[in-house]
């Protein structure tokens, strides 16, 4: 069953990202923190790279590795901590769990990342699992198209 980190403090959050690390026999670094911490402070979508240079923007006395980054979002997301949204030849973006239930737009061309909520989506998908038999748990909607700025330029 995924947890629900829905709007968790960051202490609670770190919190339980060190009893994940612990229960993988991890150690505890300042490097995964900034991570962590960098993904809590920042509520957009951010790639590995972005992800990375945002760390070692932040943080200029921290030694810190691309796969560093990539190992920790792994872990984060496997445990739930972490969403991605993959992008397909882009690669995958990444969010703090944290936040309310949202769905999103996505734009095929640039890969900007729109969140929106509508209860009357959330009303209707509830319907529809109850009319098939299905008690919804969870879901994850993700709705592609093009931006109005990419738009503009064709």
């Amino acid at each position: 069953m995924k947890k629900n980190f829905e709007e968790m403090s960051y202490d609670e959050l770190l919190t339980e990202f060190k009893n994940i690390i612990k229960a993988n026999g991890l150690k505890f670094t300042s490097q995964r923190e900034a991570i962590l911490r960098t993904l809590y402070d920042n509520p957009q979508h951010f790639t590995s790279e972005n992800l990375y240079m945002l760390v070692k923007q932040r943080h200029p006395d921290l030694t810190i590795g691309i796969a560093t980054v990539y190992r920790t979002l792994a872990l984060l997301e496997e445990n739930s901590l972490v969403s991605s949204i993959s992008l397909g030849i882009q690669g995958k973006k990444f969010e703090i769990a944290n936040k309310p239930h949202h769905d999103h737009l996505i734009c095929k061309e640039c890969g900007k990342i729109v969140e929106f909520g509508n209860e009357k989506i959330e009303s209707l998908q509830h319907q529809i699992a109850k009319e098939n038999g299905f008690e919804l748990t969870d879901h994850l909607m993700q709705l592609y198209g093009v931006c109005s700025e990419c738009k503009k330029e064709t």
